[in-house]
């Protein structure tokens, strides 16, 4: 079966390879699509573009975990706690942080 969203979201990246909300959204319909490498490369891309883009960084470092990349993740949260401290994002640093101590948790 088709997936015209996959389609239409691909179609509006040739529009702007650098749409933030484009590259967030390709990367959670292949994560939908269980295509976790494609997912990766466009979470990769968006940081590439806008560092700052902290909506990422939770989603990121998920998708390390189930990548069986640790540290991978690890490195991500403490990222993107750094940049929501920055942008004084309270909501995106405490979930940033309640999903690194999980992490070091081993939950």
């Amino acid at each position: 079966m088709d997936n015209w969203r996959l389609e239409h979201l691909k179609g509006l990246l040739q529009e702007d390879e650098k749409d933030e909300f484009v590259l967030y959204a390709l990367a959670q319909e292949y994560l939908k699509l269980d295509q976790p490498m494609e997912a990766l490369a466009h979470f990769l891309k968006l940081k590439k573009y806008n560092e700052q883009y902290v909506g990422l960084y939770y989603h990121l470092a998920a998708l390390y975990i189930e990548l069986g990349e640790d540290d991978n993740a690890m490195n991500t949260f403490n990222e993107g706690i750094a940049i929501a401290k920055a942008l004084g994002d309270q909501h995106a640093l405490g979930e940033l942080m309640n999903a690194r101590t999980n992490l070091e948790l081993g939950i």
